[in-house]
């Protein structure tokens, strides 16, 4: 029987895969202008994920790490969109939850312990995530649903990529499947009750009736024009 290590390889290099995947449709549609990204969330997940690269390769994980890796490199590249296509990340609540993200990370670089330092990184990650619940919820349609989808489905592989039962290494890929999968949630909850409002909306508009030319004459009326008699 094949064991879970022996296949971490092959579920790695399919978690990476999945990784990308989840990142191109989002590239896309940032730079068609259909989805609008919450540049802090997007600026807390670009930190989280660079440091959490370093920190999972220190740790010891080595087929997880690939989607990790893609995963950052992705995030990176939406966060160059969203200074210039996104929105939000500037108001007083948006730099509360940045600080006590900041909290968060600096907890992570100043504990060794590596759960609790993981935990810390969580909660960081955590909050950014939040930053885009209200968006996600209002405006779900600026959001690609695929994206975080994906990103669930590529949480799983990369859990099983890590081929042994290992805290430190196994808590942020969980915490990533639950998180995305949370957020895709948002997306398709707000998407049904926009559209369920826009479909009522719809039907409760009377249809607009025909208006006739404003010189033109009822068609009775006209009939009966034509049917006078001329005058000698």
């Amino acid at each position: 029987m094949v064991s879970l290590s022996e296949l971490a390889p092959t579920f790695g290099l399919l978690a990476g895969v999945v990784a990308v995947a989840c990142n191109v449709p989002y590239l896309r549609d940032t730079w068609r202008g259909s989805t609008v990204p919450h540049r802090g969330s997007w600026l807390i997940w670009s930190v989280l994920e660079v440091v959490a690269v370093g920190a999972q390769g220190a740790d010891g994980a080595r087929w997880s790490l690939l989607p990790l890796v893609v995963q950052a490199a992705g995030t990176c590249l939406v966060l160059a969109l969203a200074v210039r296509l996104g929105q939000g990340g500037l108001s007083r609540v948006d730099l509360c939850l940045l600080g006590l993200a900041a909290l968060g990370l600096a907890g992570w670089m100043a504990v060794d312990e590596p759960v609790i330092a993981t935990a810390c990184v969580v909660v960081a990650d955590l909050l950014a995530a939040l930053m885009m619940v209200p968006k996600a919820w209002r405006e779900p349609h600026s959001e690609t649903l695929s994206t975080f989808v994906l990103a669930s489905a590529s949480g799983v592989l990369t859990a099983l990529a890590v081929g042994t039962f290992s805290v430190p290494l196994l808590a942020y890929p969980v915490y990533f499947v639950a998180v995305n999968a949370g957020l895709a949630a948002v997306i398709l909850g707000g998407r049904r009750v926009h559209d369920r409002r826009a479909a009522r909306a719809a039907k409760a508009t009377p249809a607009r009736s025909e208006v006739l030319p404003r010189f033109a004459l009822p068609p009775a009326r006209r009939d009966s024009v034509d049917r006078q008699p001329v005058s000698g």
